[in-house]
């Protein structure tokens, strides 16, 4: 990539606005999953050579514009300080001329985060004025929020006109490992994708069908797949309505010699606290739901899986959250995680469930690259230009 943070860049005594995602989960003042934080400390301590003073802009939360005290960075600030073994200074005034005298008395190699800045609502509108506004607290820009880029914010996208801007190293491991699943890849390729709504990603799954070999459908909207293959799914979450749209994903599979693989044998509940039993598809009571897949198609996921040398996985296999209802998950995460070690394969995952998957069995370190990016993520794998990414190449 083009314009990238790297050792030739000086940047000693260079006030850098330093875009990244921190919205990580805090329940009752405590943050309790970091993987966000951690993934951006290269970045930092890169500028920290540099001699940068580093001025953080992110978010947590949707506060709409608005100053919710739940969605304040302090906390954040202060895990990050202890990553870094470092301060790090929390500035929670609004952002005026002296935050820009603040910025300008700060020391080399010192940072200053600033607070949640979708408190202003101008930043979602991408407001020219705040984003030269913005711009006036530094003299380099550098986004490392991959996981934003597919938002036009003032903050990703506005500020690049007042300032000279540049990927950080994050975000280039970002692009580049997602580019390397679309491009040049080793085959076989396969990609795991699961979710509630077969229509959120069908974008994904039209644009992959072209590239990949196998493409096994999991989770909730491997449901509407089973109905419309003439099956009872009692209560389980569905889409109506959808039929024209999986025609069209077999008939293009098989134009493209894609195959599509989804459940042949499910784990099904009364209830989403209810205990699991393992069922046929033709077994579906009106009364239950599935929340899982079945042995005999983790079993078969296994086999594709083990003929593979490219694996993509974006949502989980069922409701993972119960433990009644985590196995079809867990032995994805663990054939992929095998597969990887014993055959060095290119695993890559991203997304939102699927990263919380990857915490709880702790398989974190188990994927080639794990991407923490939800929307941006999957438009990338759509073949969309993100305007993050457009606003610096």
């Amino acid at each position: 990539m083009k314009n990238q943070l790297d050792d030739n860049l000086q940047l000693k005594g260079k006030r850098v606005l330093l875009r990244i995602d921190l919205n990580v989960p805090i329940k009752n003042g405590s943050i309790t999953e970091t993987s966000r934080i951690r993934k951006i400390i290269p970045t930092i301590e890169l500028l920290i050579k540099k001699e940068a003073k580093i001025i953080i802009l992110s978010h947590i939360g949707r506060p709409k514009g608005k100053i919710v005290s739940e969605m304040s960075l302090e906390p954040i600030a202060k895990k990050l300080s202890e990553y870094l073994n470092k301060k790090v200074l929390f500035n929670k005034n609004e952002i005026n001329q002296n935050t820009i005298s603040e910025t300008n008395k700060m020391t080399n190699c010192s940072i200053m985060m600033l607070e949640n800045i979708r408190f202003y609502k101008e930043e979602e509108l991408n407001d020219d004025k705040f984003a030269k506004k913005i711009a006036t607290l530094g003299d380099v820009y550098v986004n490392d929020a991959f996981s934003c880029s597919h938002r036009s914010h003032a903050s990703i996208e506005g500020i690049t006109k007042y300032l000279p801007s540049y990927f950080g190293l994050q975000i280039v491991e970002e692009v580049n490992a997602l580019k390397k699943l679309t491009s040049k890849i080793k085959k076989p390729i396969t990609c795991i994708i699961g979710g509630s709504k077969i229509s959120t990603k069908i974008n994904v799954i039209n644009n992959l069908i072209k590239i990949f070999d196998n493409i096994i459908i999991v989770g909730g909207m491997a449901n509407t797949i089973i109905q419309y293959k003439g099956h009872n799914i009692g209560k389980s979450i569905c889409e109506n309505g959808k039929e024209n749209l999986i025609k069209e994903i077999f008939e293009k599979s098989k134009n493209y010699n894609c195959k599509i693989i989804y459940p042949i044998d499910i784990v099904v509940s009364k209830s989403l606290d209810g205990l699991a039993e393992n069922k046929e598809l033709n077994n579906v009571e009106n009364d239950e739901m599935i929340l899982d897949i079945g042995p005999k198609t983790i079993s078969s996921i296994k086999k594709t899986i083990e003929n593979s040398n490219t694996v993509l996985w974006n949502g989980p296999a069922g409701y993972f959250e119960n433990p009644n209802f985590e196995m079809g998950t867990k032995k994805i995460l663990d054939i992929i995680s095998d597969k990887t070690d014993k055959d060095n394969i290119f695993s890559v995952a991203g997304g939102g469930e699927t990263v919380a998957a990857i915490n709880k069995f702790k398989k974190l370190d188990s994927f080639t690259f794990v991407s923490t990016a939800g929307g941006a993520f999957l438009e990338f794998l759509e073949g969309k230009t993100l305007p993050g990414i457009k606003a610096i190449i």
